[in-house]
């Protein structure tokens, strides 16, 4: 009897123990809380910060290649400088406006259409004022005032009134020229930006 009395003793003791630390536990747990959520709350800072910067360095990766095409679009085209006017013509022995654009984009690895007229439907549209590098101008150059039949590539702006761009002329074959001259300006109709 006196075991009983013991082990209902031992019992009781160890209940009201699992009692104290149940309601230890959970007091513990809801002062926890808090720390867990702020816990989670910065490793969900730390997970946006690094897709932020994985982002970052994906876009100045990307902007780091346009640079080195745009780079590589305007020397091979510069490359071409002397080179006699061909109509149709895409090398070195005679070349024409949208072929010049055309091998001097496919050397950067830019696909752009071949003819004038398609060109000047790609790309997204840029003011004559603002104008940079690598920008494709278009001009009318027949009777038709608003059929595109010339095209050029922006290669240097040197100030409001001095922008060169390369392009075959029909009379003196590949040159760089300023765009800011009465005859270019009259026969301009509009620019495109690829890059």
């Amino acid at each position: 009897m006196m075991i009983q009395h013991k082990s209902n003793k031992f019992n009781s003791f160890h209940e009201n123990n699992m009692f104290l630390n149940t309601r230890k536990d959970s007091k513990s747990n809801s002062s926890l809380q808090p720390v867990f959520l702020q816990t989670h709350s910065f490793y969900v800072f730390i997970f946006i910060l690094l897709i932020g910067s994985l982002s970052g360095c994906v876009s100045h990766k990307k902007a780091k290649l346009r640079e080195r095409q745009l780079e590589t679009v305007i020397s091979t085209a510069r490359s071409y400088i002397g080179t006699p006017y061909k109509w149709g013509g895409v090398n070195r022995s005679g070349m024409d406006c949208s072929g010049l654009l055309f091998v001097s984009f496919k050397s950067a690895g830019m696909d752009i259409p071949r003819t004038s007229a398609m060109q000047s439907e790609g790309g997204g549209k840029v003011k004559f004022r603002k104008l940079r590098p690598g920008d494709l101008v278009f001009f009318a150059m027949g009777r038709k005032r608003r059929k595109i039949t010339h095209v050029g590539l922006v290669t240097e702006v040197r100030g409001n009134n001095d922008v060169r761009f390369i392009h075959a002329s029909s009379s003196l074959g590949v040159i760089e020229t300023n765009i800011h001259t009465d005859y270019y300006t009259k026969k301009f109709r509009k620019a495109r930006r690829y890059f």
